[in-house]
């Protein structure tokens, strides 16, 4: 599958971004699609992932509450829409999709077979 990550740009501190994941060549709802960010200088760190079939999601600590993460099967897309957003929250933001991968193991970005490229976030304070 091809991923294409979409929706970044600048935005205000407490403001909210929604962004987009959208694949071709195969349903994007027979994989679990995780999303992962990496900020200027840091390593790339998970931020959150849907499940495929069941549709569990899971959380990073540090987005916990503020973000949600959701299925359009019809425009093959999984969307990540994120509120409150603060300038800790800049980064490259990435998603990525494996047909496998269920689970809290989701979190785990090494067991993503595909990615997509990054899209950028930038919260200004």
């Amino acid at each position: 599958v091809q991923l294409q990550a979409s929706g970044g740009g600048l935005v205000q501190s407490g403001g909210s971004l929604r962004l987009s994941c959208a694949a071709s060549g195969s349903p994007l709802e027979d994989y679990t699609v995780g999303w992962f960010r990496q900020a200027p200088g840091k390593e790339r760190e998970w931020v959150s992932c849907i499940v495929s079939y069941l549709g569990s999601t899971y959380f990073a600590e540090s987005v916990k509450g503020r973000i949600t993460i959701s299925r359009d099967n019809a425009r093959n897309t999984v969307a990540l829409q994120m509120y409150s957003l603060s300038p800790e929250d800049t980064g490259v933001y990435y998603c990525a999709a494996d047909k496998y991968l269920n689970g809290p193991l989701c979190g785990r970005g090494y067991l993503y077979d595909s990615w997509g490229q990054g899209t950028l976030v930038t919260v200004s304070s």
